[in-house]
């Protein structure tokens, strides 16, 4: 006969006991308890991701990608100027679209082109992220599609938040063996159950002066977070 307790999981997580009847062990019945554990360290981003693009609009694709061409040129060139690395400079998307107009009923009518290319940059000195971003907006650059801040390593942070992880989990279950009154025994299962390891801003503000077009930037925390599934015996 097998007991499942359930009125054990409250607010610390999941947890499940299973117990089996003296002498049933041999028939490969063991008891054990289920438990989900979190970790989650804050850490200060000390670089940031941020994607720019150039949009211009002709009346001929030539002339669209002649003129998005040369923004991104400025773009590129103001980047350069403001001391980031080449390495950490990298086109994405690069698109070339026809505009209609639609206010006929009935019509629809080619009225140009409009052709738009990203860059996607890395800084590592964020305290110069707002003078390059002032910079890019101020000679070419039209659309700001993308600020991300991160750890540029991100190892030991993820290791303290699995030890975290570890350690609430095992905490947990020794709360559910006391309250039930058996005694945990050996680890028989370990598995990481998620981590984000993403850049997660939990704050990321950007303004934009209408006079000195300054573009003040604050980086804030992120969290990185780590689950693990552990299950162990119980004891007597």
């Amino acid at each position: 006969m097998t007991l499942i307790l359930r009125n054990l999981t409250a607010a610390m997580g999941m947890a499940i006991l299973t117990f089996a009847p003296i002498g049933t062990a041999a028939e490969g019945v063991v008891p054990q308890i289920t438990v989900t554990g979190e970790g989650a360290i804050s850490v200060v981003p000390d670089m940031a991701r941020i994607t720019l693009g150039v949009v211009q609009q002709a009346d001929t694709a030539a002339d669209a990608m002649d003129a998005m061409s040369e923004a991104m040129r400025g773009v590129l060139a103001q980047l350069n100027d403001a001391g980031v690395d080449p390495k950490h400079i990298q086109t994405g998307n690069l698109r070339l679209d026809q505009m209609y107009d639609n206010s006929s009923v009935g019509q629809t009518k080619l009225t140009g082109y409009a052709a738009y290319a990203d860059v996607q940059v890395q800084v590592y000195e964020l305290d110069k992220l707002g003078a390059i971003l002032d910079a890019a907006v101020r000679d070419g650059a039209n659309h700001m599609n993308g600020l991300q801040f991160d750890v540029a390593d991100r190892a030991p942070a993820m290791t303290a938040a699995r030890q975290a992880a570890v350690a609430d989990a095992r905490a947990k279950a020794e709360v559910y063996t006391e309250a039930a009154g058996v005694a945990l025994g050996p680890i028989l299962l370990m598995s990481e159950t998620g981590a984000n390891v993403g850049p997660i801003p939990m704050m990321a503000e950007m303004a934009f002066d209408s006079g000195a077009r300054a573009l003040p930037v604050s980086a804030g925390e992120m969290t990185i977070a780590a689950n693990v599934t552990m299950v162990w015996g119980l004891g007597e």
